[in-house]
């Protein structure tokens, strides 16, 4: 009977070792890293005036992204977060290469933004309002019964 509660005790401190060590380690921050900025000296490299897109391609790869409505700005955006358990992620460091092109596809200018020069976007959270019902769930999913006949298909649909 001892040997059996010895056993016992040993299997609950194990269980609860695991427990502990599982919360503890879950409150672990993680760093996730998104995006690949190019090292300083390559950056540098880029004269204005001189290169092309190609060769700036060649040395940056290519961008995170480009303008929406011309391809005249290449931005090569990296961004590190720090998550802790359930929490919003914490940004601990954003930047921003941005390369300008002239019509030419000759490098304009280079311009270079950090965490600093971001700000908070608020979306607005109004709603455009609609005509018409609103229909529960049910009636969406019974409404159309009983509604078309074989008569009522015309050719072509």
């Amino acid at each position: 009977m001892r040997l059996f509660s010895t056993h016992r005790r040993r299997l609950a401190a194990l269980a609860t070792t695991i427990m502990v060590a599982t919360t503890v380690f879950g409150c672990v921050a993680q760093i996730d890293q998104r995006g690949n900025l190019p090292d300083a000296d390559t950056v540098l490299s880029i004269q204005p005036g001189v290169q092309t897109k190609d060769q700036v391609a060649q040395l940056l790869g290519t961008p995170s992204a480009v303008g929406t409505f011309d391809d005249k700005n290449w931005y090569y955006i990296s961004k590190r977060t720090k998550t802790l358990a359930f929490f919003e992620p914490d940004v601990i460091d954003q930047e921003v290469l941005v390369v300008r092109f002239d019509d030419s596809g000759v490098v304009k200018k280079v311009d270079f933004y950090g965490l600093n020069d971001a700000y908070a976007v608020e979306p607005v959270d109004r709603t455009t309002p609609t005509y018409g019902q609103k229909l529960t769930l049910l009636q969406q999913l019974f409404g159309n019964i009983g509604r078309f006949t074989k008569g009522d298909t015309k050719p072509g649909y």
